[in-house]
């Protein structure tokens, strides 16, 4: 993989720095540096409502200190009241790339990055190319939130909202602070170095660009839909039916994979000083009281916890989101209860 996006790279480049024949318009010559979202709309697409052609720089640091501190330095206010007094952003969500193929999000391939980039193994989808999505909030996240989906499905202003009071439960939050987070927001859109285009792929996006056919339009436009993901997939799963046996169709769990994910992880939210006030840790007796409830049919049992979360309650506005199926699969489950029961026994 770390070969071929290389070799992409480089035809990419050696693509945007050739003479552009006479029925190239030299307007639009492409590069690897061109964001994704012009591409786009030279093909013809219409700009989202969260479209911003220029970032403002001084919006964009102001959202990111919110998505990271929960709160921003502003010129005329000093800092801003806090979006939630418990969570932050990147408590459930990453900032960079996290999957290998943005095409193919595959959770152990995710796993494995999270390793060699040292990156957290996250409940949500990262903040990375989150603007040039074109849905949020998908599938079975309206069991969870139910109509409160509908607005935040197809917007990313609605679903910033809805992030901000429900899942962090926080606030709702002023219309600049909407703003600047999406002015940062578009600091990480995709940039065509970013989709693993070939040469000849390339060639295919650049005479549409310069052409008025809307047959290589749509082509080209299909083309770039197919390098990465427009929405990200939601699948809640249910308990084993024998949590005592767990999962089904599964493999004997691997303590050395359970214990990666207990890092990065459950430790990322349950350490201290963390959002959460169940801190875990490393002795023998943390790990013998979550072994003791593994197969037990309470809330708070491994299997539940993970599958289920928990609801923020009044007075106790901690919770715990939920890992669908596309953030923590069957198997690493299965090898997160193995690197408990083993360290409860060593």
């Amino acid at each position: 993989m770390k070969y071929l996006i290389t070799l992409s790279f480089v035809a990419l480049t050696l693509f945007a720095f050739r003479t552009p024949t006479s029925e190239e318009a030299v307007d639009r010559v492409i590069s690897p540096e061109t964001p994704l979202q012009e591409v786009l709309l030279m093909l013809g697409e219409s700009a989202p409502k969260h479209y911003i052609k220029e970032i403002d720089p001084e919006k964009a640091r102001m959202g990111k200190e919110m998505v990271f501190e929960g709160r921003a330095q502003t010129s005329k206010l000093g800092y801003s009241n806090y979006i939630s007094n418990i969570f932050v952003c990147t408590d459930c969500h990453n900032q960079v790339q996290e999957d290998p193929d943005p095409a193919n999000p595959d959770v152990d391939a995710r796993l494995k990055y999270a390793v060699e980039k040292d990156l957290p193994y996250l409940q949500a989808t990262t903040f990375w190319g989150m603007v040039n999505r074109k849905t949020w909030y998908n599938e079975d996240y309206v069991q969870k939130y139910g109509d409160l989906v509908a607005p935040a499905k197809n917007s990313l202003y609605e679903s910033t909202q809805l992030c901000a009071q429900e899942c962090s439960s926080g606030r709702e939050l002023e219309e600049w602070e909407a703003e600047a987070i999406n002015h940062y927001y578009w600091t990480l859109q995709l940039r065509l170095k970013d989709l693993n285009l070939s040469i000849e792929e390339m060639m295919v996006i650049d005479e549409a660009v310069n052409t008025n056919n809307a047959d290589q339009h749509k082509e080209a436009i299909e083309l770039l839909e197919g390098h990465y993901m427009t929405a990200s997939p939601a699948d809640f799963v249910e308990v084993p039916t024998d949590r005592k046996a767990g999962y089904p169709n599964t493999q004997k769990g691997d303590p050395e994979v359970g214990r990666i994910i207990y890092d990065r992880s459950c430790k990322t939210c349950h350490r201290y000083g963390g959002p959460s006030l169940f801190t875990l840790d490393e002795s023998k007796k943390t790990f013998r009281m979550m072994k003791r409830n593994i197969d037990k049919d309470t809330p708070f049992a491994l299997y539940d916890i993970v599958r289920h979360g928990t609801y923020a309650e009044p007075g106790h506005r901690q919770y715990m989101p939920l890992y669908t199926a596309d953030r923590m699969s069957d198997q690493q489950l299965e090898d997160l209860r193995a690197y408990i029961e083993f360290r409860a026994a060593n």
